[in-house]
């Protein structure tokens, strides 16, 4: 969900008469996000950027996680090896 707050909505109109103020709200926690509107339609989000990377790490886990359960669903046990041969393939030493 876009807005969870009547508060979050801004126009793209404020945006650029008032930025250094909202993105200072932003900065300091004062406000957790703007949903900019324009022509009556959400253009963009404005997010702390801490929040944005931590959803960034988040997506990015899920893809890992999602490419690991479709190679283990599709796994051919005849064709895997053991940790520890897989050491001696490589001549790393345990």
């Amino acid at each position: 969900m876009l807005l969870d707050r009547a508060d979050q909505a801004i126009s793209s109109t404020e945006l650029q008469k008032n930025t250094r103020v909202l993105l200072d709200r932003i900065a300091t926690g004062e406000q957790d996000r703007y949903v900019v509107i324009r022509d009556n339609r959400p253009t963009a989000v404005l997010l702390p950027t801490d929040r944005y990377e931590s959803l960034m790490a988040e997506l990015e886990d899920l893809r890992i996680e999602a490419v690991a359960r479709e190679r283990l669903a599709t796994l051919d046990s005849t064709k895997t090896i053991s940790h520890a041969d897989m050491q001696a393939r490589i001549g790393a030493r345990g």
